[in-house]
Protein backbone atom coordinates (compact mmCIF):
# COMPACT_ATOMS: atom_id res chain seq x y z
CA UNK A 1 0.00 0.00 0.00
CA UNK A 2 1.66 3.09 -0.74
CA UNK A 3 1.88 6.15 1.75
CA UNK A 4 -0.38 8.30 2.57
CA UNK A 5 0.23 11.66 0.84
CA UNK A 6 -1.82 13.84 3.19
CA UNK A 7 -0.20 16.81 5.82
CA UNK A 8 -2.93 15.74 8.03
CA UNK A 9 0.07 13.60 10.46
CA UNK A 10 2.39 16.08 10.25
CA UNK A 11 -0.69 18.77 11.59
CA UNK A 12 -1.41 16.45 14.40
CA UNK A 13 2.22 16.04 15.40
CA UNK A 14 3.18 19.70 15.58
CA UNK A 15 -0.25 20.01 18.07
CA UNK A 16 0.68 17.36 19.93
CA UNK A 17 3.93 18.65 20.37
CA UNK A 18 2.12 22.99 21.18
CA UNK A 19 0.09 21.03 23.77
CA UNK A 20 2.73 19.54 25.66
CA UNK A 21 5.11 22.59 25.55
CA UNK A 22 1.98 24.14 26.68
CA UNK A 23 1.43 21.87 29.76
CA UNK A 24 4.98 21.48 30.28
CA UNK A 25 5.72 25.26 30.89
CA UNK A 26 2.05 25.59 33.24
CA UNK A 27 3.98 23.03 35.57
CA UNK A 28 7.14 24.28 35.50
CA UNK A 29 5.70 27.95 36.54
CA UNK A 30 3.21 27.25 38.71
CA UNK A 31 0.29 27.63 36.63
CA UNK A 32 -0.80 24.10 37.38
CA UNK A 33 0.47 23.58 40.83
CA UNK A 34 1.61 19.97 42.33
CA UNK A 35 -1.22 17.93 43.33
CA UNK A 36 -3.49 19.53 40.56
CA UNK A 37 -5.95 17.00 38.77
CA UNK A 38 -5.72 17.09 34.94
CA UNK A 39 -9.08 16.64 33.21
CA UNK A 40 -8.73 15.42 29.44
CA UNK A 41 -12.26 17.44 28.90
CA UNK A 42 -10.77 20.83 30.97
CA UNK A 43 -7.32 20.81 29.76
CA UNK A 44 -8.69 20.13 26.09
CA UNK A 45 -11.36 23.44 26.45
CA UNK A 46 -8.58 25.22 28.00
CA UNK A 47 -6.39 24.92 24.93
CA UNK A 48 -9.17 24.94 22.10
CA UNK A 49 -7.90 21.31 21.00
CA UNK A 50 -9.65 17.79 20.92
CA UNK A 51 -8.84 15.67 23.48
CA UNK A 52 -6.65 13.35 21.72
CA UNK A 53 -3.38 15.86 21.47
CA UNK A 54 -4.27 16.47 25.37
CA UNK A 55 -3.94 12.29 26.23
CA UNK A 56 -0.69 11.85 24.00
CA UNK A 57 0.78 15.04 25.48
CA UNK A 58 -0.17 13.80 29.48
CA UNK A 59 1.73 10.55 28.56
CA UNK A 60 5.15 12.44 27.50
CA UNK A 61 4.36 14.20 30.66
CA UNK A 62 4.69 11.08 32.94
CA UNK A 63 7.54 9.75 30.83
CA UNK A 64 9.27 12.53 31.96
CA UNK A 65 8.11 12.59 35.61
CA UNK A 66 6.02 15.84 35.59
CA UNK A 67 2.58 14.08 36.34
CA UNK A 68 1.19 11.24 37.94
CA UNK A 69 -1.30 9.45 35.98
CA UNK A 70 -3.03 6.35 37.48
CA UNK A 71 -4.88 3.98 35.32
CA UNK A 72 -8.65 4.00 35.75
CA UNK A 73 -8.26 6.60 37.87
CA UNK A 74 -7.21 10.40 37.73
CA UNK A 75 -4.01 12.20 36.57
CA UNK A 76 -2.53 14.74 38.74
CA UNK A 77 0.63 17.26 38.44
CA UNK A 78 3.93 15.65 39.91
CA UNK A 79 5.52 16.75 43.34
CA UNK A 80 9.06 17.82 43.00
CA UNK A 81 11.24 14.83 44.17
CA UNK A 82 14.56 15.73 44.65
CA UNK A 83 15.98 12.07 44.20
CA UNK A 84 14.07 11.97 40.48
CA UNK A 85 14.90 15.77 39.32
CA UNK A 86 18.98 14.84 40.62
CA UNK A 87 18.69 11.87 38.42
CA UNK A 88 17.67 13.65 35.39
CA UNK A 89 19.96 16.55 35.74
CA UNK A 90 22.60 14.41 36.27
CA UNK A 91 21.23 12.81 32.76
CA UNK A 92 20.75 15.89 31.16
CA UNK A 93 24.06 17.11 31.85
CA UNK A 94 26.09 14.22 30.56
CA UNK A 95 24.18 14.13 27.47
CA UNK A 96 25.26 18.28 27.12
CA UNK A 97 28.02 17.34 27.69
CA UNK A 98 28.47 14.69 24.65
CA UNK A 99 26.88 16.82 22.21
CA UNK A 100 29.34 19.73 22.79
CA UNK A 101 31.62 17.39 22.81
CA UNK A 102 31.25 15.70 19.32
CA UNK A 103 29.36 19.19 17.86
CA UNK A 104 32.32 21.63 18.29
CA UNK A 105 34.87 20.60 15.40
CA UNK A 106 31.56 21.05 12.90
CA UNK A 107 30.23 24.30 14.16
CA UNK A 108 30.17 26.72 11.45
CA UNK A 109 30.52 30.31 12.03
CA UNK A 110 26.65 30.48 11.20
CA UNK A 111 26.51 28.60 14.25
CA UNK A 112 28.58 30.08 16.38
CA UNK A 113 26.51 33.27 15.56
CA UNK A 114 23.45 32.20 16.55
CA UNK A 115 24.75 31.19 19.97
CA UNK A 116 25.66 34.45 20.17
CA UNK A 117 22.94 36.21 19.36
CA UNK A 118 21.19 33.31 21.65
CA UNK A 119 23.37 34.68 24.66
CA UNK A 120 22.90 38.33 24.29
CA UNK A 121 19.18 37.53 24.17
CA UNK A 122 19.93 35.58 27.42
CA UNK A 123 21.81 38.00 29.08
CA UNK A 124 19.11 40.74 28.48
CA UNK A 125 16.69 38.64 29.76
CA UNK A 126 18.52 38.05 32.93
CA UNK A 127 19.50 41.49 33.66
CA UNK A 128 15.69 42.75 33.20
CA UNK A 129 14.33 39.67 35.50
CA UNK A 130 12.47 38.57 32.55
CA UNK A 131 12.74 34.43 33.17
CA UNK A 132 10.25 33.09 30.64
CA UNK A 133 12.54 35.08 28.15
CA UNK A 134 15.74 33.80 29.79
CA UNK A 135 14.39 30.02 29.45
CA UNK A 136 13.67 30.54 25.93
CA UNK A 137 17.41 32.01 24.73
CA UNK A 138 18.65 29.38 26.99
CA UNK A 139 16.84 26.81 25.13
CA UNK A 140 17.97 28.26 21.82
CA UNK A 141 21.62 28.83 23.24
CA UNK A 142 22.08 25.04 23.79
CA UNK A 143 19.93 23.75 21.00
CA UNK A 144 22.97 24.45 18.34
CA UNK A 145 25.39 22.02 19.26
CA UNK A 146 22.79 19.15 19.81
CA UNK A 147 21.43 19.95 16.36
CA UNK A 148 25.18 20.12 14.94
CA UNK A 149 26.34 17.17 16.69
CA UNK A 150 23.15 14.85 15.48
CA UNK A 151 22.89 12.04 18.00
CA UNK A 152 19.34 11.27 17.42
CA UNK A 153 19.87 9.07 20.61
CA UNK A 154 20.88 12.28 22.91
CA UNK A 155 18.48 14.75 21.45
CA UNK A 156 15.55 11.78 22.29
CA UNK A 157 17.07 11.36 26.11
CA UNK A 158 17.05 15.03 26.47
CA UNK A 159 13.54 15.49 24.93
CA UNK A 160 12.69 13.21 27.55
CA UNK A 161 14.64 14.61 31.13
CA UNK A 162 14.84 18.20 30.18
CA UNK A 163 11.26 18.98 31.20
CA UNK A 164 12.30 17.35 34.43
CA UNK A 165 15.01 19.99 35.54
CA UNK A 166 13.17 23.25 33.92
CA UNK A 167 11.81 23.77 37.14
CA UNK A 168 15.50 24.33 38.27
CA UNK A 169 16.00 26.07 35.20
CA UNK A 170 13.13 28.60 36.64
CA UNK A 171 14.53 29.06 40.12
CA UNK A 172 17.98 29.87 38.81
CA UNK A 173 16.85 32.12 36.24
CA UNK A 174 15.37 34.26 38.77
CA UNK A 175 17.36 34.42 41.14
CA UNK A 176 20.74 36.03 41.52
CA UNK A 177 22.45 32.92 40.70
CA UNK A 178 21.09 33.77 36.72
CA UNK A 179 24.37 35.92 36.24
CA UNK A 180 26.62 32.49 36.80
CA UNK A 181 24.62 30.90 34.05
CA UNK A 182 25.98 34.04 32.09
CA UNK A 183 29.53 33.66 32.62
CA UNK A 184 29.34 29.62 32.01
CA UNK A 185 27.31 30.83 28.62
CA UNK A 186 30.23 33.52 27.69
CA UNK A 187 32.50 30.44 28.63
CA UNK A 188 31.63 27.81 26.68
CA UNK A 189 30.87 29.88 24.06
CA UNK A 190 34.72 31.11 23.99
CA UNK A 191 35.46 26.89 23.76
CA UNK A 192 33.71 26.07 20.84
CA UNK A 193 35.15 29.49 19.47
CA UNK A 194 38.80 27.90 19.94
CA UNK A 195 37.71 24.64 19.27
CA UNK A 196 38.30 23.18 22.50
CA UNK A 197 36.41 20.53 22.17
CA UNK A 198 37.31 18.86 25.79
CA UNK A 199 37.16 22.59 27.66
CA UNK A 200 33.88 23.05 26.03
CA UNK A 201 31.98 19.99 27.18
CA UNK A 202 33.46 20.25 30.66
CA UNK A 203 31.45 23.48 30.72
CA UNK A 204 28.82 21.98 29.45
CA UNK A 205 28.47 19.18 31.91
CA UNK A 206 28.99 21.98 34.81
CA UNK A 207 26.51 24.25 32.89
CA UNK A 208 23.47 21.82 33.80
CA UNK A 209 25.04 20.07 36.80
CA UNK A 210 25.04 23.05 38.72
CA UNK A 211 21.20 23.91 38.69
CA UNK A 212 19.81 23.65 41.99
CA UNK A 213 23.32 22.71 43.80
Amino acid sequence: MPLPTTAEPRRRALLRDEVFGRLRDAIVDGTLSPGEQLRDADVATWLGVSRTPVREAVLRLGEAGLVHAEPGRSTTVAHLDPAAVADARAVVAAMHRLAVAEAVERLSVADLETMRTAHERFEAAVATGDVVAALDADDAFHAVPVVVAGNRAVAAVLDQYTPVVRRLERARFGSSEAHSSVDLHVRLLDLCEAGDAEGAAGVAFRTWQSLGS
